[in-house]
């Protein structure tokens, strides 16, 4: 929500300097998101006058000009403005400013010969408006060396309040304001009754359908008027607030809206036919709304139409046809109370967002039909002229009063801070409360009637919570909890901690870790499917991009990655810990503690010290997934390499970790190629995923103490083997059989060389096995090594392995 300083001060009476007021509304919940002064961009751009104007001597377009700037002698500046002339008073940018457009500061230049000490400006050149026809002409008595921004009351500064979705009072400036007041920064300005009772019957009738989704229908008839620009005043604010002026009609519908949170809509009256009545779509039923978009309607939706076609997505968006233009004479205002949870699902079936629609969904105030209505007719006629017809209204708006029992002393036992009763007493008045006090069985307290623009209060605590911010969180004081006697004991469960191991794991491997969203688009969804189950798809989606909740951490990272592609990253390591959500017996939602990597680029980063580039590859993400396998304690050398990766992998560099033929740990490789052009990522992608809920617990893991560390007495053993296997053997299976020839005395088993040539028959090949042997009590003697390897042999040989002579 965007608002400038003049504008709250039409609201507001306070003497509070732009600053106070910000740290004001960060104080009360209203969070600053920041604060700009347009002022500020025009820095260095002064009130001029043209003295002289001559034909440039080497340029036919260019004129040479001599401008007073109000300080010592004229200077001399090249204009191409085909309005520049003798006498104009414009606005001049010296040396050292910067034009707010394109950024360029100005300096002294030459210009085809001839030196040129600024620029006279242009409305576009000063982000003021579109118009760039010629240079700005002011008054002829404009003071002459004063600032621009001071002279054009442009010293105005702009808030930007983020408004959180249970404030949808505070979606117009006068609710702000009312805040504002109730914290001791100014008085409220009470909003204007004035009723224009009409001079003629309302010539447009307005009915109501669907009772459910638009509870009431004001409006009335206002002819000829004249729709042309709206007043400068108008268009500063609405620009303050981020909106482009439109037409005078439009404008003021805009402006009331962001004013008092109160949307409202204008008909061209030579547009509509018969009756304009809300009521639901019929399906197949379409319109152009004002975006120039056209959207295919279904009866769940409720729409403004009349005899002849629909005209509004109700609360959301109007239609094109019926919208106000240049020629526009006779208008038909419409405000309304639609049902929030049928206008947002319309919403986002539609995939259309409005400012209208995000005041409707929060909740817009059911009392203030009549006045806003009666607001939006006097600024019409005070602006585009007309005769107001009287007004209608159909139907009611449900009856918002809300009350809630509540006791003063709740402000200290639930609050933490002691407030005076009279001081609450005054808080929830000016925010709009009513107060009564009850006497029962002796005993008191209050009966709060919240007010029609506060849907958010609903008991006790919530009335606490109004008085507490009003008053000052930074008031609480901060009381530390009570230490229990004794050694603490650990608060993280195993399940963080094992969390906590695997991300400084995974950092310490030089990845960085990535946080992304649990939705995801439906197709991006199925290419990660885990066995063909149907992913988790949302009753009610933020968006069609955010439909279906993730049955994979990949899709996540790899959109993540393509991002880092597309500006510039040339070596990506990522990483992310969260939960995958798959269907469990029965149906039964099923959520999984998942750490998924992605590796993509160069693996060498391309530094100065590194040699040529090269892709990662399957082996980097195996690499990868043992290291983290290993820090969170699972039995990494017992692990076996299968296959089965998923459809997502590429079927030959891609593999699964398993304990066990069904467990499954990891699954890792590198990317189907349809894969990565589906996330637009390129060159070689590899990605894995560790099921952290699969691996075992370790044995003894409840408490919370190591076991000592006793290091062997005698020194280990190494002995190398060569065996020739089967080309197709893998090397795992080979170390595995290795290492289960003697579990007592083999604690570790590595590959260091395979060979193909000279002396390796066709179709085997070559590899060397290192062993480490650790003794017990006693030293190995050469009758004890040689059972052993020839135990080792004998294992091997079940594998079709040789040793090599």
């Amino acid at each position: 929500m965007k608002f400038s300083l003049s504008w709250l001060q039409d609201h507001l009476e306070t003497e509070a300097t732009a600053t106070e007021i910000a740290a004001k509304l960060n104080a009360i919940g209203l969070e600053l998101e920041g604060m700009d002064n347009p002022a500020e961009a025009l820095a260095g751009f002064r009130v001029a006058r043209v003295l002289t104007a001559a034909k440039h001597p080497d340029a036919d377009k260019l004129q040479v000009l001599t401008v007073d700037t109000g300080e010592g002698d004229p200077l001399t500046v090249v204009c191409g403005a085909p309005n520049a002339r003798a006498g104009l008073v414009g606005v001049l940018g010296l040396p050292g400013a910067v034009v707010p457009s394109n950024g360029m500061e100005m300096r002294k230049a030459a210009i085809r010969g001839v030196e040129s000490n600024g620029m006279m400006c242009s409305a576009r050149e000063l982000d003021l408006s579109d118009e760039h026809e010629g240079i700005i002409e002011l008054p002829e008595d404009a003071p002459v060396g004063t600032d621009y921004a001071a002279y054009a009351d442009l010293d105005d500064p702009v808030f930007d309040v983020a408004i959180t979705p249970n404030r949808p009072d505070c979606m117009g400036v006068y609710g702000i304001a009312r805040d504002l007041a109730a914290a001791g920064l100014g008085t409220l300005k009470p909003v204007s009754e004035h009723v224009h009772t009409g001079s003629f019957a309302c010539p447009v009738p307005i009915a109501i359908e669907d009772r459910e989704g638009c509870q009431a229908f004001y409006g009335r008839v206002i002819r000829g008027v004249t729709n042309g620009t709206s007043p400068d005043w108008m268009q500063a604010r609405l620009k303050s607030a981020g909106q482009r002026p439109i037409s005078a009609l439009v404008d003021i519908t805009n402006y009331v809206m962001l004013t008092y949170g109160r949307p409202s809509h204008a008909y061209d009256v030579a547009q509509l036919s018969g009756t304009v009545t809300a009521r639901r779509a019929k399906a197949g039923e379409g319109v152009t709304a004002l975006n120039e978009k056209h959207y295919v309607l279904d009866d769940s939706m409720t729409v403004i139409a009349d005899d002849a076609q629909v005209h509004d997505i109700a609360g959301i968006m109007g239609g094109e046809h019926s919208g106000c233009s240049e020629t526009t004479s006779d208008v038909l205002l419409e405000v309304a109370a639609f049902d929030p949870v049928r206008l947002a699902k319309t919403g986002r079936a539609l995939n259309l967002t409005s400012d209208a629609r995000s005041r409707f969904e929060r909740g817009i105030d059911p009392a203030f039909l009549a006045p806003g209505l009666e607001i939006l007719t006097g600024l019409i006629l005070d602006i585009c002229g007309g005769e107001a017809s009287e007004a209608l209204h159909v139907g009611a708006p449900h009856d918002p009063a809300h009350i809630v029992r509540y006791e003063p002393k709740l402000v200290e036992t639930l609050g933490g801070l002691p407030v005076k009763e009279e001081d609450q007493r005054h808080i929830l008045t000016a925010l709009g409360f009513e107060i009564a006090t009850i006497s029962e069985n002796g005993q008191t307290h209050w009966a709060v009637t919240a007010p029609s623009w506060r849907p958010d209060i609903d008991g006790p605590a919530d009335i606490v919570e109004e008085v507490i911010r009003i008053k000052g969180l930074d008031a609480i004081t901060s009381v530390p909890l009570d230490r229990a006697d004794g050694v603490a004991q650990p608060t993280a469960t195993p399940v963080q901690a094992l969390e906590r191991r695997v991300r400084r794991s995974a950092a310490a491997r030089g990845m960085h870790e990535a946080v992304t969203w649990s939705f995801l688009p439906a197709d991006q969804a199925a290419t990660f499917a885990i066995d063909g189950q149907e992913p988790w798809a949302l009753a009610n989606p933020i968006s069609e991009d955010l439909k279906v909740m993730r049955p994979s951490m990949l899709p996540g990272l790899l959109s993540a990655t393509a991002r880092n592609q597309a500006r510039g990253a040339s070596s990506i390591r990522l990483f992310e810990i969260g939960r995958r959500y798959l269907r469990g017996p029965g149906g039964a939602s099923d959520e999984k503690l998942t750490l998924g990597l992605v590796l993509a680029g160069d693996k060498h980063a391309r530094g100065w010290q590194q040699g040529k580039a090269a892709d990662f590859d399957a082996f980097d993400a195996k690499a990868e997934v043992e290291a983290i396998l290993s820090a969170a304690g699972a039995p990494v050398e017992k692990l076996m390499v299968m296959g089965e990766a998923g459809d997502a992998f590429h079927p030959g560099q891609s593999a699964t970790l398993r304990l066990g033929p069904k467990n499954v740990l990891a699954r890792f490789g590198t990317l189907h190629p349809l894969v990565a052009k589906q996330f637009d990522v390129d060159g070689a992608v590899v990605a894995a995923e560790i099921y952290l809920d699969a691996i075992p617990a370790r044995k003894g893991a409840a408490g919370f103490t190591r076991a000592a560390y006793v290091p062997p007495v005698l020194q280990p053993v190494m002995r190398d083997f060569a065996f020739l296997v089967p080309d197709a053997l893998a090397a795992g299976d080979l170390l595995k059989a290795v290492r289960g020839a003697e579990k007592n005395a083999i604690t570790d088993a590595r590959i260091f060389d395979e060979f193909k040539g000279a002396g390796v028959p066709e179709g085997q090949k070559s590899l060397a096995v290192e062993i480490v042997l650790q003794p017990g009590d006693a030293s190995f003697t050469e009758k004890d090594l040689t059972a052993i390897s020839e135990k080792v042999v004998a294992s091997a040989a079940k594998l079709g392995a040789t040793l090599r002579g």
